[in-house]
């Protein structure tokens, strides 16, 4: 078997991070896409990654990525989102129209192109590739003040409902990540007297990658983490 590709759609110094380095220790080449790829140097030279700079939110250059890859990924993820905070008669409506566009559209786009490369190639032991939605607790219920970011994670949410029910069969593996809680990102703390109230970004990539291992016997369209004080 040739070394799998991977590409990480929106790639960051917190999950998409731990993602990355988890899937390059078992054997992904991987390719990373950001808006800019500055911040991606250290990321790729430590996983031996290349990297593409993609606006997902872009139809063209969401297309001229997939094109660019060197081979048809097995494993797609997608990271990106965009929150706008505030009352809802405050909101400005071209800054929801763009948080619903990185959020929703944009998964859309990553989708759709993921799940054409992978139809393309022949499976293997009857799977054709695993797309991956990073999602969040607002695509379960919406809390005040934060209604683009319940509007896109939702939308984020029924398209990856969606695509699990027409791809599965198809051997495409489709899942959607509810994260709920905050990660503990570089740069972030938790109280001293709370161990582990915040989720470690290490520990979520295993269950991206347990999902990527899943047998498809038994595959799941949606997963719920949370830090174990969480109360729900």
């Amino acid at each position: 078997m040739t070394q799998p590709n991977a590409l990480i759609v929106g790639v960051g110094n917190g999950l998409s991070a731990a993602v990355s380095r988890l899937l390059a220790k078992n054997g992904y080449q991987l390719t990373l896409a950001a808006r800019t790829t500055d911040k991606l140097t250290a990321l790729a030279a430590e996983t031996g990654a290349s990297t593409k700079a993609c606006d997902a939110s872009d139809p063209d250059q969401v297309r001229a990525l997939f094109g660019a890859l060197e081979k048809p990924p097995r494993v797609v993820v997608y990271n990106p989102s965009a929150r706008v905070r505030g009352p809802l008669v405050d909101l400005a409506p071209e800054n929801v129209r763009n948080a619903l566009s990185i959020t929703a559209f944009g998964a859309f786009l990553v989708g759709q192109e993921a799940a054409r490369a992978m139809l393309a190639q022949e499976p293997e032991d009857g799977v054709r590739g695993t797309i991956l939605f990073t999602g969040a607790s607002a695509g379960v219920k919406g809390f005040p003040q934060s209604s683009p970011f319940a509007m896109g994670k939702f939308a984020q949410r029924g398209l990856a409902q969606s695509m699990a029910r027409e791809l599965h069969p198809q051997g495409i593996h489709v899942a959607w990540i509810n994260i709920d809680g905050a990660i503990r990102n570089p740069g972030t703390t938790e109280p001293a007297d709370s161990p582990d109230s915040m989720l470690d970004p290490a520990a979520i990539a295993e269950t991206y990658l347990a999902l990527i291992r899943q047998h498809r016997s038994a595959w799941s369209e949606e997963v719920a983490v949370r830090p174990w004080v969480e109360r729900f």
